[in-house]
């Protein structure tokens, strides 16, 4: 790719504001400039593919895609990758929830359902997040016959760091303090860049990542230049090589001019 890099940008607090539901105008024309001086975009978000609706500004930029938190990855109509989490671990987190009670969000290769569903899953992913029907999800005898490439319990940090152990296969990514994702060790957003880059044969040290939350911290760390908003956790600013400013005070625009992406 030369001089060129690829960008890898996360989605919530980090693309979109938590605000306002959108894609600041700043971040909407500098992605543009950057594409048209032959930089590539692509999105690397824990949102599986049936989630992400809040990105129509700039869906004509985007090259590719990480979702699901690495888990299933393509460009175009090409699976780079699909990686779903052992039956073993499914099943030991669903034991949980029935034990305490808490509802947990499955993502199989095709539909969503929730597991003990209450009214506060929708009212954080319409809510928060600007993502409707979960009061309406189906129960997980729709994800018969797929594999299942992430859970989301809704547990506490503290709940999450005791339960993680018996996940054998697993690794957590939270970046919401509600819940966390969960999903194959082989699956997270720094693998997920390591694919994408050997699919589309670009060197590790031309690609930028930017992110904000808790599970963008493996691919700020793969990527060439890591990249934390102003409104990221301190975890996901240590592991950062710079720190731009907040999303909504232009931060990612103002990230790819001090590294001379854009003028």
């Amino acid at each position: 790719m030369n001089n060129k890099y690829a960008i890898f940008s996360d989605i919530d607090g980090t693309l979109v504001s938590f605000e306002t539901h959108v894609i600041p105008e700043s971040a909407v024309q500098a992605l543009t400039e950057a594409h048209q001086r032959g930089h590539r975009i692509y999105i690397s978000t824990g949102r599986p593919l049936c989630f992400i609706i809040n990105l129509k500004q700039i869906e004509h930029l985007i090259d590719g895609y990480i979702t699901t938190n690495g888990a299933y990855c393509f460009v175009g109509k090409q699976e780079v990758n699909c990686c779903g989490i052992s039956p073993e671990d499914v099943q030991t987190m669903l034991k949980f929830s029935d034990q305490l009670g808490f509802p947990c969000v499955l993502v199989g290769e095709k539909t969503i359902a929730v597991y003990h569903n209450t009214p506060e899953v929708n009212a954080v992913f319409y809510g928060e997040l600007g993502v409707p029907g979960l009061d309406k999800a189906p129960s997980i005898n729709a994800l018969k016959g797929q594999r299942i490439l992430q859970l989301t319990p809704f547990i506490s940090p503290e709940q999450e760091e005791k339960m993680m152990p018996y996940l054998k296969h697993c690794t957590s990514g939270r970046w919401n303090p509600k819940f966390t994702d969960i999903t194959d060790k082989d699956a997270d957003k720094g693998k997920g860049l390591l694919k994408m880059a050997a699919f589309e044969k670009f060197d590790i040290s031309h690609t930028l990542a930017l992110g904000d939350g808790g599970n963008d911290i493996p691919i700020i760390r793969q990527a060439g230049i890591g990249i934390a908003m102003g409104n990221a956790s301190d975890q996901t600013k240590a592991a950062a090589d710079f720190v731009t400013r907040s999303v909504d005070d232009d931060g990612l625009a103002y990230a790819l001019k001090h590294f001379g992406l854009i003028g």
